[in-house]
């Protein structure tokens, strides 16, 4: 046995050893580099992260009874494991057997993650709580950008910190703003909180897009004097790259529809309108970093539009296709993030620089994570009680335990704050500057201990708060009533009017602005049908020809 583990050691310091880091000189500028030998180094490097990966999924899958204990969660354990096992057989060396870019986040990685989210929501409910989406997801990362960007400027000097400038901080905003709201959607029951879920979800996507937005425009403009004219150039061109970056979204979208919709690619070929359908929602992501615009936003808008036309378009072998090929790309991409979240965290070349001045390490880590818990109370209460103002109904209204579960969801930090976090403070993977080595260090602490603590607390915090019911409310029997309804109904007016109620429709400005839940997908119903799916296709509108699977026409 004792010869056995020699062996096993000897071979991992053999693969270990076998790969160095080289200068961006050396490379085609691909976000993984991992070169020594020519043929050997890449192929030990990924044969043995390909290995972990597959054993997160098979430890992923063993665990999956215990909610509270997700994929993530796991990789990140696993990536220790493996980083403290990597440190021992290289003498303290490395903790890694890839280099991190934050180019294949952003390019390969992120993509699915986003893509799949936006094709795979519940339109009818992100829809129907659309503007308090908006206003968690945009108006309130912005808010909490603002504290935590003025708190660590005030805060950071007390600490002797002189390294960052203006943009830094700024930066810093932008960065920790991004929410990671995995563990909480695993613990949600998306049939029994119908509001809640749809909540969390969508402000998740929308937050993690404003953040980069954000970070984005930071980074275009010299702020080092910030001025009025500065700051209004700033937010104009925020709204810009949210505007641009929906449009161009929603426009690849609707392209993919009319293209599948005229050619019919599913009669001649299942893989050439699988392959379309998965190249075109990559090239509206890639377009969007082509014209300097949000992909999360291009990408995420993309999903819902080819979600809602485009799938329908297709032979119903296609369709089982992208819809579990979506997810599964999403899936690896998720494991392969927090897998190597965990590896990088014993990174010995940062600690090395953050072990000659630890006390100023924890007290920066500890005030971000002061700041992300109260910039995320400012944004979440407040934003709450004036969405509670515009509601009619009670049932429509956010409770106070939802309001703290919300809160809690967007306490995590992850994948996002991590890559924008390496794009501002690394070179090519790198800290060269104690400052750097510092903020990757913290933020990397932050990630960990908000992913690991909050994660693991988050059931029996919602299980406190939001006790399961075994009998259900009239008012709960209605919410699942629409949610299991398709966003458009095809032919009816309302779920009211299938059971024979009718809804009074507008007749005055007053009206529409007091019913806007009835009156505004009642016209969005119409304008569909009438104009959109004829064009583009979708559920019912869908011209039958050999091959194609059986689809219910609208006379």
């Amino acid at each position: 046995m004792q010869q056995q583990q020699r062996g096993g050691i000897k071979i991992l310091k053999i693969v270990l050893s076998s790969y160095r880091v080289v200068s961006n000189s050396d490379t085609m500028n691909f976000g993984l580099r991992m070169v020594s030998e020519p043929d050997q180094a890449p192929i030990h490097s990924i044969t043995l992260f390909v290995a972990l990966l597959c054993a997160c999924i098979l430890i992923g899958h063993l665990l999956e009874k215990h909610r509270w204990i997700n994929e993530s969660i796991t990789a990140l354990a696993i990536g220790l494991c493996t980083g403290t096992l990597i440190l021992l057989t290289t003498q303290g060396r490395s903790s890694r057997i890839l280099l991190f870019d934050e180019q294949l986040f952003f390019i390969y990685l992120l993509p699915p993650i986003i893509f799949n989210a936006g094709f795979q929501v519940k339109k009818k409910q992100f829809f129907r709580n659309f503007m308090t989406i908006m206003l968690f997801g945009a108006v309130g990362t912005l808010i909490s950008f603002v504290i935590i960007s003025l708190g660590t400027a005030q805060l950071f000097k007390k600490l002797d910190i002189g390294f960052l400038d203006t943009v830094d901080y700024l930066g810093l905003g932008a960065i920790f703003s991004a929410t990671d709201s995995v563990c909480t959607l695993q613990v949600l029951d998306q049939e029994e909180t119908p509001l809640l879920y749809s909540l969390v979800f969508g402000e998740g996507v929308v937050n993690d897009a404003t953040s980069v937005v954000l970070f984005n425009a930071i980074l275009r403009f010299d702020l080092s004097h910030i001025t009025s004219s500065s700051a209004i150039h700033l937010l104009g061109n925020f709204f810009y790259l949210f505007g641009a970056s929906t449009a161009l979204g929603i426009a690849v979208g609707l392209i993919s529809a009319y293209i599948i919709k005229k050619l019919y690619f599913g009669r001649h070929s299942t893989d050439r309108e699988v392959a379309l359908m998965i190249l075109m929602a990559y090239l509206s992501y890639i377009m969007a970093e082509l014209f300097n615009l949000s992909g999360i936003l291009t990408v995420f808008f993309c999903g819902i539009l080819m979600s809602h036309y485009t799938w329908h378009n297709v032979s119903e072998r296609s369709r089982v296709t992208t819809k579990h090929a979506f997810a599964t790309m999403s899936f690896i991409s998720e494991i392969f993030i927090f897998l190597y979240v965990g590896m990088d965290a014993l990174d010995i070349e940062k600690w090395k620089i953050v072990s000659k001045s630890p006390g100023k390490s924890i007290g920066v880590s500890s005030i971000l994570l002061g700041l992300v818990l109260v910039g995320r109370a400012a944004s979440i209460f407040p934003l709450s009680f004036i969405s509670n103002l515009t509601k009619k109904s009670q049932s429509d209204k956010i409770g106070f335990k939802q309001q703290i579960v919300i809160w809690w969801a967007g306490l995590m930090r992850g994948a996002v704050s991590m890559a924008l976090a390496y794009n501002q403070f690394t070179r090519s993977g790198h800290t060269q500057l104690p400052g750097n080595a510092i903020m990757i260090t913290s933020t990397i602490t932050v990630v960990l201990f908000s992913t690991v603590v909050f994660g693991l607390l988050t059931k029996p915090l919602i299980s406190f708060l939001l006790p399961r019911k075994h009998t259900m409310l009239p008012s709960d029997l209605t919410n699942l009533k629409l949610l299991n309804l398709p966003l458009l109904a095809n032919g009816q007016d309302s779920e009211s009017e299938m059971n024979g109620d009718h809804i009074p429709r507008p007749v005055s400005l007053r009206m529409l602005l007091t019913t806007p839940s009835h009156t505004v997908h009642h016209f969005w119903r119409k304008f569909d049908d009438s104009v959109m799916r004829p064009v583009f296709g979708g559920r019912g509108f869908t011209a039958h020809v050999d091959g194609s699977p059986p689809e219910r026409i609208i006379h």
